[in-house]
């Protein structure tokens, strides 16, 4: 039998991520990967996986896989109905199927399988980038999905316990960022002073975000900079966006802040609708 997922139907958006391809941002390459690093870590070591392994990223559930093989799953991330491996490893018989269900709370999926999806790398990783086109191709049905060989040791974890995603307001840290002179007085104040929606336009790329506009002392755009992962670019409509995974190499808009590394995963599982908030000092002098 061949150690491969066939998928059936993919729901949303499911795509193809791991730890991405860091340090290339010299060449106009984005770093990519999970847009909840911590959910698809936590899937490869529930499974015996390497860290960089492949995982599937799920959109708003709706996956449907069919197994060739005997094979260990897991599901980490936002909990969808019907995943009974959800932060616990389970045996998928070959030729049974794994339905998800939309998830309660929680935005993203993580599918880890004992050997990791073994689809081809691209430079390095095998991160479908949806900015770039950098990667494998979106996730579609009647793909099938290979699976590497066992390469780790078991945990011996039976069920992680970790919390599911929140579905009400979400607290995040921001750290300054480096163009606070291009901010109105009391700019700081409004973006850590209020809460801001989730709207739906937002995608692996960013966040974006709904509320009162801040105010920018200066218009036009800057000479092009650097952008990495938890920047909070503000463009002239003065309403944020928070970048995610899949974020530009460098942008023309000023950065008022940046949410902290460790909450950026947070932010990923949000949904269209859910209130961000932004507690720290982002001076504005």
């Amino acid at each position: 039998m061949s150690r491969c997922l066939t998928v059936l139907a993919t729901g949303p958006l499911t795509t193809v991520q791991d730890a991405g391809r860091p340090g290339q941002g010299a060449l106009g390459i984005g770093p990519s990967g999970a847009c909840d690093r911590a959910s698809a870590a936590l899937a490869n070591r529930l499974v015996g996986n390497p860290p960089g392994a492949a995982v599937l990223e799920v959109t708003l559930g709706g996956l449907a896989v069919r197994a060739g093989a005997d094979l260990l799953v897991v599901t980490t991330g936002a909990r969808c109905p019907g995943a009974a491996a959800h932060n616990a490893p389970v045996r998928l018989a070959a030729g049974a199927e794994l339905r998800l269900g939309q998830p309660v709370a929680g935005l993203r999926t993580y599918l880890g399988v004992r050997g990791g999806i073994a689809v081809e790398p691209v430079l390095g990783s095998r991160a479908t980038d949806l900015l770039s086109g950098l990667g494998p191709p979106v996730v579609a049905p009647g793909d099938e999905l290979p699976v590497g060989d066992p390469a780790g040791e078991l945990p011996g974890v039976d069920l992680a316990p970790v919390p599911d995603p929140p579905d009400g307001e979400v607290t995040v840290r921001v750290l300054p960022g480096p163009r606070a002179d291009w901010f109105a007085e009391g700019a700081a104040e409004a973006l850590t002073g209020t809460g801001w929606t989730v709207t739906g336009e937002s995608n692996r790329i960013g966040l974006r975000l709904d509320g009162v506009p801040l105010e920018r002392a200066r218009s036009g755009e800057l000479a092009s900079e650097g952008m990495v992962r938890g920047a909070l670019q503000v463009p002239p409509s003065g309403l944020p966006v928070l970048f995610l995974a899949d974020a530009p190499v460098t942008g023309g808009y000023p950065v008022i802040g940046y949410v902290a590394d460790g909450d950026v995963d947070r932010c990923g599982q949000l949904r269209p609708g859910q209130t961000l908030r932004f507690r720290g000092a982002v001076p504005t002098d």
